[in-house]
């Protein structure tokens, strides 16, 4: 019996995704898809069914596991945001190559306008690059939907499919009708078994196959349900609308859109119902959120005399995410009253919580390197990143995820001393331990600060994959026993704190220090439930 639920579109995806006989679901923390693995932690359907779903190491490690639970027949899902994709890269491009058996649904969630991310960069494009379809909902109900006919393509054309939320879609909430309940899959094995071994020989043979399969992938873009060409009275203007920015075009139009409309969620891009618009209107506005990928294709796609407007010519902004109100002002419609704004209201920048234990580190760490002028700090991606704000201002660099340690080695290699690195514990499980392990065996003269705050903070507090166990991850990685030190970040403990930054410094090798202090949200949620 179908029921309504009030969802964001992240929790749209999970529900789905679940009601469509999950399995599992693989993924590590990172705004704004970090939700959809929640709700399914959450859901009693989960315990009913014993799903997989704690957190991965990283996204390449969930992906991974994703595509052996998929060989083994059962359904899996991948959730990242769109940087994740980086690190699943290696995993995701062989999954393409392999194709799926049960089926395996990545889930990517973009970030335009940066809200939480250190670029822009628009997912559909790894789907392009893999020759794998993509799908992107319009709506929350169209989530909900699209995802279970995501597993059910998948299965039907043995291939990973690539599904993109951005920031909007997966952060806001709307009524969502769900639908039946399906049992899971059972074990069962690839038909053809060696296309599951890329060793070129086999690799040559799946390639001319993934070639062949993406044109009738093509086929089915121009005949889904979820891309539709819409007629309207006024020829002088189509547009093609792409996932959610359908949604921001409709809310401008609440009696009906006035020009032919190319709804886009689902790729490869249907050039044919793209052909049919055009043949209707000579000019055609591109809405699509993120990079201008299906503007920049449809140069080829026409004969000449077709004016092409969106991103690339300045009609919208070319970065940052699409908003109603751009997309008014490139239909050439006039502004709608804006209310003042509040005389009260102030911006309020991020910072390190009060009484966070990075900020006693940096502060002990800024108090020792005042006597080495020549010092650089190299950082990495987590809440403590927040220090190189005021009145910190603690390190010179933060790039990606474990780029702190391989940096700082590399810095060290180049005559940089002190050459200090600091992360996360979560980050260094996640990326770093194999910079460390490149430091160890070249002896890199760095220092490297591992953050221990016992939890993934940036996020929301999810498990670390590392807690209680960085110390042996680091001997046997080979750090020197005698330069593994750990410190507690508190304001009582800062001559110690600065005794021990001071000495491993001095030490010209590679040497350790975890600063161990529980993230104060987390410490209070956990005193919260003792009493």
């Amino acid at each position: 019996m179908a029921e309504k639920h009030l969802l964001l579109g992240d929790e749209a995806l999970a529900l789905g995704a679940l009601h469509a006989g999950l399995s599992g679901v693989y993924a590590y923390p990172g705004t704004p898809s970090t939700e959809i693995t929640e709700f399914i932690q959450n859901h009693p359907l989960t315990r009913e069914r014993n799903i997989h779903c704690d957190w991965s190491s990283n996204e390449k490690t969930a992906m991974e596991a994703a595509l052996g639970v998929s060989y083994c027949g059962k359904r899996a899902l991948v959730c990242m945001k769109h940087v994740g994709m980086n690190v699943c890269a290696d995993g995701f491009m062989g999954a393409a190559m392999t194709g799926a058996n049960g089926g395996l649904v990545v889930t990517a969630c973009d970030d335009p306008s940066m809200h939480s991310s250190q670029n822009e960069q628009d997912s559909r494009f790894y789907a392009d690059f893999a020759m794998i379809p993509c799908f992107e909902p319009s709506s929350q109900q169209e989530t909900y939907a699209m995802v279970r006919h995501a597993f059910d393509f998948s299965e039907q054309y043995k291939i990973p499919v690539l599904m993109r939320l951005t920031t909007r879609m997966a952060h806001s909430r709307a009524v969502v009708e769900t639908g039946g309940l399906r049992d899971q899959n059972g074990l069962s094995f690839p038909e053809n078994p060696r296309q599951w071994v890329l060793l070129p020989v086999n690799a040559k043979v799946r390639n001319e196959a993934l070639i062949a399969d993406h044109a009738r992938f093509a086929e089915t873009a121009e005949a889904s349900p979820f891309n539709r060409l819409a007629d309207g009275p006024d020829k002088s203007l189509g547009i093609i609308a792409c996932g959610i920015a359908y949604n921001y075009l409709m809310e401008n139009f609440p009696d009906g859109c006035p020009y032919p409309v190319l709804k886009v969620s689902q790729y490869p891009f249907p050039a044919g119902l793209a052909r049919r618009l055009a043949a209707q209107c000579r000019t055609l506005l591109v809405l699509e959120e993120g990079q201008p990928l299906v503007e920049t294709r449809l140069k080829g796609v026409f004969d000449s005399g077709i004016t092409i407007k969106g991103r690339l010519d300045g009609t919208l902004p070319r970065a940052g995410e699409l908003t109603p109100d751009c997309v008014r002002a490139a239909l050439g419609l006039p502004d709608l009253p804006q209310h003042e704004a509040s005389q009260v209201t102030v911006p309020r920048p991020p910072a390190l919580c009060q009484g966070c234990g990075h900020r006693d580190f940096y502060t002990a760490l800024n108090q020792v390197l005042k006597d080495y002028p020549t010092a650089r700090v190299f950082s990495d991606i987590g809440c403590y990143t927040l220090g190189w704000l005021a009145p910190f201002h603690a390190f010179h660099t933060c790039v990606e995820m474990g780029a702190s340690v391989t940096m700082s080695t590399g810095a060290a290699h180049s005559g940089v001393w002190p050459s200090v690195a600091v992360i996360g514990d979560s980050t260094f499980t996640h990326s770093g331990m194999t910079g460390l392990l490149d430091a160890v065996n070249s002896n890199a003269d760095i220092t490297l600060c591992i953050s221990d705050n016992l939890t993934t903070g940036m996020t929301g507090g999810q498990d670390s994959a590392g807690t209680g166990r960085l110390e042996s991850i680091c001997l046997g990685l080979g750090v020197a026993p005698e330069h593994l030190r750990t410190i507690v970040p508190l304001p009582k403990n800062y001559p110690d704190m600065e005794k021990t930054i001071r000495e491993e410094i001095e030490y010209h090798g590679v040497s350790v220090i975890i600063c161990r202090r529980e993230c104060i949200q987390t410490a209070r949620r956990h005193a919260a439930k003792k009493q």
